[in-house]
């Protein structure tokens, strides 16, 4: 595995991989809004689990023959995978796909490029080397010229936290490029907690409003997205990835259950006496193993029309 990093061109202003979407207590670190904000690695390393058992795999067959049939194949795939966090995106994807691979990660954090090039995957599906370049910069500003000879795009949980005009710059940089996109893990807007409780509802629509601060799209981002790579021609496929914890995963859901009640007393600070006790039993539940937790996500497969250029 060789590394390397480059800057990316263009102004820095970022986007927050992981920001409020699961509004996990420690997960940023130092001043939230601080111009350079960090996101714990423990927090991307705890859920990395779930989420491999949660991306859908089905996809993997449609992208599979797509790469399998791009016009130019020499050298290998060429992967650019946005707001890669700590990486585990390329971890879970490139031990199930053939060939040589050169991923090239791209976050505004160099702690976390860090973290995602000490981890980076080895081999392929088939036992074929893979190369790990970083690129820290802004990943709302892609255009078609960046993902030249790209031959796949990958992000995991990034949609929610974009604006509507970012979603549509990256469809269009797609488009312009002809290289497909796999972007996993957005949130839905649902939450299935059992036992269930009377104040679920109340706290998951608090919630949904929190991510939907300013312009970011939250759980309407699926949706977006997928009518902003139509309108670009791509054709699109929609999968649920829903996150399924239950005992073996305690340690997850009690960092969930602390940063989604928090981010609903956020946005209604009317709730939190009642959030208070809510949480307090949600916990208890959760350490006596007798809580079950559905967080439903889903996974975008869209697939433009190929370029010449495309790799």
């Amino acid at each position: 595995m060789s590394t390397a990093t480059t800057p990316a061109s263009g102004p820095d202003s970022g986007i927050p991989e992981q920001k409020v979407r699961t509004g996990v207590p420690g997960q940023r670190v130092g001043d939230p809004n601080a111009e350079e904000v960090r996101y714990a690695p423990q927090w991307l390393q705890l859920r990395e689990p779930a989420d491999a058992a949660a991306r859908a795999a089905d996809l993997l067959d449609p992208l599979r023959i797509r790469l399998a049939n791009r016009p130019v194949r020499g050298g290998g795939l060429a992967i650019h995978d946005l707001g890669c966090g700590t990486g585990s995106m390329g971890r879970w994807l490139a031990p199930r796909l053939d060939g040589a691979q050169h991923w090239i990660l791209h976050d505004r954090d160099p702690y976390l490029l860090h973290f995602a090039t000490v981890g980076a995957p080895r081999a392929a599906a088939d036992g074929s080397h893979v190369e790990v370049t970083t690129q820290r910069g802004d990943i709302g500003r892609l255009t078609a010229d960046a993902l030249a000879g790209a031959s796949l795009v990958t992000a995991s949980a990034l949609l929610d936290v974009l604006t509507a005009e970012e979603i549509d710059r990256l469809a269009a940089a797609c488009a312009g490029a002809g290289v497909p996109a796999l972007l996993t893990l957005s949130v839905a807007g649902r939450v299935e907690l059992t036992p269930a409780d009377p104040l679920d509802a109340e706290i998951t629509e608090a919630f949904n409003a929190h991510q939907r601060r300013g312009d970011l799209l939250g759980p309407d981002a699926v949706t977006a997205t997928c009518d902003a790579f139509a309108r670009h021609g791509a054709t699109v496929r929609v999968h649920p990835s829903p996150w399924r914890l239950g005992r073996d995963e305690a340690a997850l859901t009690a960092e969930w259950l602390r940063g989604w009640v928090g981010a609903a007393v956020e946005e209604r600070p009317e709730l939190a006496e009642r959030a208070e006790a809510y949480l307090e039993s949600r916990l208890a539940a959760c350490a006596a193993g007798e809580l079950r937790v559905v967080v439903h996500h889903s996974d975008v497969l869209a697939l433009p029309h190929p370029t010449g250029g495309a790799a």
